[in-house]
């Protein structure tokens, strides 16, 4: 941290540039931690504070557009590759899509302060066809929310955010120790977690001439194909395949308890 607040002040305007931009575009950088650092060089002196901010709210509007294109264009599988490090991809993916569902194009306004939902937040808007100009509406106030947030903090709290630093400068030794152990803990639980849910990453799947044989041969009545695919896809008048039925994917438990025993299931998602 007390790094972070080092470089912010001798390299300014570029480092707060490329943090908030490797952040917006989902690398794991401290961009919360750079806008505080560049609050308190602010009150400092050390930049100008209206310039700051219109480099911070330039690279996160750069990174969040760039996602935003590329979520319309490449969909499903760009937010597949951004959840890849997640624990359990598809669940990945489902929580967040959920989540833009229920609140809409408001998501955009809190995304930026939720891990994980301010990188997902673009491209999902994206690949649910948002129009650009209210993207970008919305997409520029969560960003301008955000960044005045954490700014805000440093350039009001400059006096105690020296203070911080002071403390780590004089127990640096001991929180490099403590940050290792951490960091070996965290990883040991990563690959606990990973091997736990390994299981769930391998989904059976079926080719398609496959179903349409079942479903042209005298065993189609023992097949029910369900639509599961996920909100903000899921539209109830958009072609499908014929005899298919919906499910509710986010409500799965009491779905499942309605299916039949005695029927090949096969399901199709986004």
């Amino acid at each position: 941290m007390n790094h972070v607040f080092s470089l912010i002040a001798h390299h300014g305007y570029l480092l707060l540039f490329l943090v908030v931009l490797g952040e917006a575009i989902g690398l794991p950088v401290p961009a919360a931690v750079a806008l505080v650092a560049a609050g308190a060089a602010a009150a400092a002196g050390t930049l100008n504070i209206y310039r700051a901010l219109f480099v911070a709210l330039s690279a996160a509007l750069i990174g969040d557009t760039l996602l935003f294109i590329l979520g319309r264009y490449m969909g499903w599988s760009l937010l597949g590759l951004l959840c890849r490090l997640s624990v359990n991809p598809e669940s990945c993916i489902l929580r967040s899509a959920e989540s833009f569902y229920k609140r809409g194009k408001t998501t955009l306004l809190v995304a930026k302060f939720i891990p994980g939902v301010n990188t997902m937040a673009p491209p999902l808007a994206g690949s649910m066809r948002m129009r650009p100009l209210q993207f970008l509406r919305f997409d520029s106030a969560g960003a301008s929310l955000y960044i005045l947030a954490y700014s805000g903090m440093g350039f009001l709290f400059r006096d105690f955010v020296a203070a911080i630093t002071r403390g780590f400068q004089a127990a640096s030794r001991a929180f490099g120790e403590v940050f290792f152990l951490a960091a070996i803990a965290y990883i040991a639980y990563r690959v606990w977690l990973y091997h736990k849910n390994k299981v769930y990453r391998v989904v059976p799947r079926v080719q398609v001439e496959e179903l349409a044989s079942k479903l042209a041969s005298e065993e189609k009545d023992k097949v029910l194909i369900l639509d599961v695919r996920s909100h903000g896809y899921y539209d109830a008048n958009a072609e499908r395949i014929r005899g298919s039925i919906r499910l509710e994917p986010n409500n799965l438990s009491e779905e499942l308890k309605i299916l039949p025993k005695d029927k090949d299931i096969y399901v199709y998602c986004t």
